[in-house]
């Protein structure tokens, strides 16, 4: 038996599981890290602190399987996207705090960025949308309001990397400088037909492509080898990454043209495989490189993005004190038959697809003297279910693909009203595998087909079995009536900042 180790670095903790050849979990060991907000609309990660957060994990998983490093054929590695670390390309050392995806304090270059790539360009070359969302702008702040940062990429010193970057920097002897192509097509800098960093945005930019790691495969390469002095103490391959969407549309065996899957975690991420070759969305949908094997063609998807799903519910613990627990909100929600006319729309960072405001503010609508606690936590987990379905209906329009069914992984989805929910919204069935770490699996299986455990896509497929599936019973009229409303509160978010514009 062959054991493969996937490092799963996530918005809010990082986690290390170790899978046997079937794909099989044999261990796993988690632990949280701190969110820093040193203004509205920041959001930072003391990188420091997730690399020894991903050093104990290492060390709990592998005590835990009763195994030493040596026992680990290869690394994967899966990671939150677009969240941008300054580090040194010497030592790996973070130079300032990481950027995190969530964080708008780009929105002001991307304003005057605009105004020199017309939109229709930037979507042709990149995939992408003008957002604040992506990284480019978060390497602009960087360097044009923190000194140090800013003399350290003028000396050459520096690289700008995704945290998968970063980890791998950390984790080989080499200091390797990678980022997969997965995540580099979230940079808005990469020209997304070729998988290669575009001239024309860098220049637009100013950033240098000097300052950025090297674009690779998401699998079929060795990026480098474990060091020794690490937290394996052993050399092992670092053998596979993708981006945490891709890796869980990966880890759920969506290798065929219309598979979809939709991640609840920290935020909400929809994705739909639409084959090699490349097209782009009307609606506000990104079009994103879903994987790459070696020197095989990139295997694209439409992707929409919710930047508030598995965090709102943390917000009413933490912020509100309204429950002391997911579980216990999940059965305050399962206690009412329904939200009690109340809706929710975390826009807390703007809104993300299909709508791309980034001016949206939160809003919770529909309040009366009859709402109680358990309607509003009922909102809470519906206000996750109908932002997925915004991003369904213009999925299916702008691929021209029926999606019969929606696999669903992520730690919401042990959430019984919610899924149930979304089935009925959606009107398709929802379906959640055995493995509901699709993310980690996603990273073991990049990692194991580069050396060889497993050989095919197919023989990937064959592991994948459904845990559970939920039907669509309520009726289209109560349906659209919900949807209609949901729809209505959507629009008081609109047009808040800066105008403070009344709904």
């Amino acid at each position: 038996m062959e054991y493969i180790g996937a490092i799963d670095q996530g918005t809010t903790s990082t986690r290390f599981m170790i899978f046997d050849s079937e794909g099989n979990i044999v261990s796993s060991a988690q632990m949280e890290h701190r969110q820093i907000f040193p203004r509205p609309g920041w959001v930072e990660h003391d990188a420091e602190e997730i690399w020894n957060n991903t050093c104990a994990v290492i060390k709990a998983a592998l005590e835990s399987a009763g195994l030493d490093g040596s026992s680990i054929s290869a690394i994967g590695i899966t990671n939150q996207r677009e969240t941008v670390v300054p580090f040194s390309k010497k030592t790996g050392q973070p130079v300032y705090n990481a950027i995190v995806w969530q964080d708008l304090r780009g929105e002001e270059y991307i304003t005057r960025l605009s105004g020199e790539l017309p939109e229709e360009k930037l979507r042709e070359k990149t995939g992408l949308l003008y957002s604040p969302y992506f990284s480019a702008s978060k390497i602009r702040w960087l360097l044009d309001n923190v000194p140090r940062v800013r003399e350290a990429a003028k000396r050459g010193e520096i690289v700008f990397g995704t945290i998968d970057s970063y980890l791998v920097a950390r984790l080989t002897a080499s200091h390797a400088l990678v980022t997969d192509v997965t995540n580099a097509s979230r940079y808005m800098l990469m020209d997304i037909k070729r998988g290669e960093w575009d001239d024309e945005m860098l220049a637009i930019t100013g950033i240098r492509k000097e300052w950025l790691p090297t674009i690779v495969s998401s699998s079929g390469v060795v990026y480098g080898m474990t060091s020794e002095d690490g937290p394996l103490h052993a050399s092992i391959p670092v053998a596979g990454i993708l981006g945490d969407q891709q890796a869980a549309l990966f880890g759920q065996a969506c290798f065929s043209k219309g598979e979809s899957k939709c991640t609840y975690g920290t935020g909400c991420f929809m994705l739909s495989n639409i084959g090699e070759e490349i097209c782009f969305s009307t609606h506000g949908l990104l079009t994103t490189v879903a994987y790459r094997i070696g020197e095989g063609k990139m295997c694209y998807a439409f992707e929409g993005s919710i930047a508030v799903a598995g965090s709102l519910v943390q917000w009413t613990r933490d912020q509100l004190k309204m429950v002391s627990s997911p579980k216990e909100l999940d059965a305050l929600a399962a206690s009412v038959p329904d939200n009690g006319g109340v809706y929710i729309v975390p826009a807390f960072s703007g809104l993300f697809a299909p709508y791309w405001r980034s001016e949206a503010r939160g809003v919770i609508a529909g309040l009366t003297g009859y709402a109680t606690r358990a309607h509003i936590c009922r909102a809470v987990l519906e206000a996750t279910a109908f932002q997925a379905n915004d991003i369904f209906s213009v999925m299916e329009e702008d691929s021209g693909i029926s999606i019969s069914a929606l696999k669903v992984d992520g730690g919401m989805t042990n959430s019984i009203p919610l899924m149930a929910f979304q089935a009925d919204i959606l009107r398709v069935p929802v379906i959640r595998p055995q493995i509901v770490e699709t993310t980690s699996l996603g990273a073991c299986y990049a990692a194991g087909l580069t050396i060889g455990v497993w050989d095919s896509l197919k023989m990937l497929s064959s592991y994948w079995k459904e845990q559970m599936r939920w039907l669509p019973v309520m009726d289209d009229k109560e349906r659209e009536k919900k949807v209609g409303f949901w729809q209505k509160a959507v629009r008081c978010t609109l047009g808040w900042m800066p105008s403070d514009k009344e709904c």
